[in-house]
């Protein structure tokens, strides 16, 4: 089986609106959910600490094709527009996405 592309993004709340970025999550979109399956996305995660954010996911059809995908959808573009007051991203112009992180380690 070949391995999937892995994909990583960091970020920031908004200063006071952790339980509201939160409580967002709780309710995703189901129109997103399928934008984001129909990207190839799998095992997405993301995870807390203070008001920083760390994101990860696996591109079954690769990285290309997930951003490219994200990058179309109008529901994204939505959902961008929704939790743009409570959350702090740096955009990608040539991608359309957060910056991809750069993997250092993998164990094992």
């Amino acid at each position: 089986m070949e391995k999937m592309e892995k994909y990583a993004w960091k970020g920031s709340i908004v200063e006071g609106k952790r339980d509201e970025y939160v409580k967002r999550h709780e309710k995703i979109w189901p129109e997103l959910a399928k934008v984001l399956h129909d990207a190839g996305i799998r095992n997405y995660s993301i995870w807390n600490y203070g008001n920083e954010l760390f994101g990860y996911y696996e591109c079954e059809n690769g990285v290309d094709f997930a951003t490219k995908t994200q990058r179309e959808s109008k529901i994204v573009e939505q959902w961008n527009e929704y939790m743009k007051d409570v959350l702090i991203l740096d955009i990608d112009p040539i991608t359309g996405a957060q910056f991809s992180l750069t993997q250092v380690f993998e164990f094992p």
